[in-house]
Parts: C-alpha cells; structure tokens; sequence
C-alpha cells in the first residue's frame, strides 16, 4: 500500500483532507507534515482520524506520494529540505499557486511531478482540480493523483502547464469572488432599507440556491440567466446596469488577469 504524506495542511490542504474524510475515502496510510496545521487538520489530528509526524528520513522512509501544500513563499526555504528527506522514487502532487514543473524538478530532480490547482470548496466535495504532469509520471502515477483529488470534486488534466495559472485565477481564487458577491449583495440589501439579518440571508441563499439551480441544470448559465430576464422588468433594469460599459464582464476579465499575473508572479518571485 503506497505511504502518502500531506505536507503542509493549511488552507488548501486542510480543505483535500476534508474532503477525505467527508467522503470516507481518507487514505489508511497518510499522515501529515506540518508543525503548524490549519483549522481543519487540527480537528483531525484531535478526532484521531489522521496521525501527525515530524519530517525526517526515517518519517519519509517508503514514501510513495508527497501532496505539497507549503505556502509558495516558503518553497525556495523549505522545498530542498524535503527533497532532501524523501525517497528517490517520491511522486510530489504540488498544490502550490505559481509553481512550476521547472521550479519543481529544480529542487525535486528526476522525481515524477504532479503540479495541480485544487479550491476550497473541495472540503465539502464540491470542489473542482485541474493538474498537469510532467514526463515522468505514469498512468499508475496519474491514476492515484485523480483517486486522491477525485474526494474533493471534479478532477480535470490539462495539456499546457499554462492554463494553470489560469485555472488558479477562475477556479483557485474563484470562490472568493462569489463570497465577496455575496457580500456586496447584502451590503445593497441593507441600503435600500433591508434589516442585517434578512439582508444576509436573502444573499446567502439567492447565491447557494442560484448554484445549484445552475449545477443541476443542462442549460447554459447565458440560457438560465435569459429566462430569469422578463423584458422590462426589474432583473433587465439591474442587468444593464451589471452588464453595461464598466460592469462584470470588464471588472471580472480584469479581476482574473490580475490573479493569473500574479500566480505567475509566485513563481518568479
């Protein structure tokens, strides 16, 4: 049975080890690599669902699998002491905004390298991962990558390590704009007259409700949006106003170019 290791079980990895264990498919055989782990990984490590270790050559002895989720910052300081400590054969599954499969091999060497862009919402199986290996990652390798990232939601493979940055940019920071959406909502709600409490949960729910309306449906999210658009009416007046010469789609292509500039930013830097 492959040995796996979480290492680094912040936000990111916190939300993969959830969606283990909400999905019962938590690996018998990982543990997690971190002396500071997130919220979530606390909660875990107390509940006895999964066992924290230090990292060190015997720790990472037969190590198959290495899920990378250091903060990019720390990955020039902490990615050669890992490399260090594991096996030759290791396959790294990197969640690390920004960095590349040359970065990676440079501290990682011959290893098979797995670079991927998991979200939050993967802690409730809701989530959705893109990622893209390098030439020496088998299909047995790819296999155990879509299996480990498969509990969090959907699972993509990309074919130009480019369109990570991108996808970091919609799906990675994605779940922030919603939340901030739902956030200026609400904040409106309030200041055409709306009681607090009303105003959050008219937001909350139009948000949640409206995605899973979306999520179930084979229409197109144009499709779903046009049937919600009486001529005339109260959803056209606002839409123009969503819609017109400095709304969304501007805002939104220049909210994504900025996060997609800066993944590749944590790269370089």
């Amino acid at each position: 049975m492959t040995k796996i290791a979480l290492i680094g079980a912040g936000r990111m990895g916190g939300a993969l080890l959830a969606g283990w264990i909400k999905a019962g498919t938590l690996p018998a055989n990982v543990t997690i690599i971190d002396p500071q782990p997130g919220a979530q990984a606390k909660a875990a490590i107390a509940s006895g669902a999964i066992h924290a270790k230090a990292l060190t050559a015997q720790s990472a002895k037969e190590l198959g699998v290495v899920l990378l989720g250091i903060k990019p910052q720390m990955f020039e300081t902490l990615g050669p002491k890992i490399a260090k400590a594991l096996p030759e054969n290791t396959c790294i599954i990197s969640i690390l905004a920004g960095i590349t499969q040359s970065q990676l091999a440079h501290i990682f060497g011959e290893r098979p390298i797995i670079r991927t862009m998991p979200n939050t919402p993967a802690a409730i199986g809701e989530g959705i991962t893109a990622f893209i290996g390098n030439e020496r990652v088998s299909e047995s390798h790819a296999a155990l990558a879509r299996e480990l990232l498969s509990a969090g939601g959907d699972v993509i493979e990309v074919t130009e390590e480019g369109l990570i940055d991108v996808v970091t940019a919609v799906s990675g920071s994605g779940p922030a704009y919603v939340f901030h959406m739902v956030e200026a909502l609400e904040a409106a709600a309030i200041r055409a007259g709306m009681p607090e409490d009303l105003a959050g949960q008219l937001a909350r729910k139009t948000v949640t409700g409206s995605g899973a309306l979306l999520e179930a449906s084979d229409e197109s999210a144009s499709a779903l949006r046009v049937a919600v658009t009486s001529p005339g009416g109260t959803t056209q007046a606002a839409l123009e106003v969503l819609m017109g010469e400095d709304g969304l789609p501007q805002l939104m292509r220049r909210t994504v170019a900025a996060a997609a500039k800066r993944s590749k930013e944590l790269g370089k830097s």
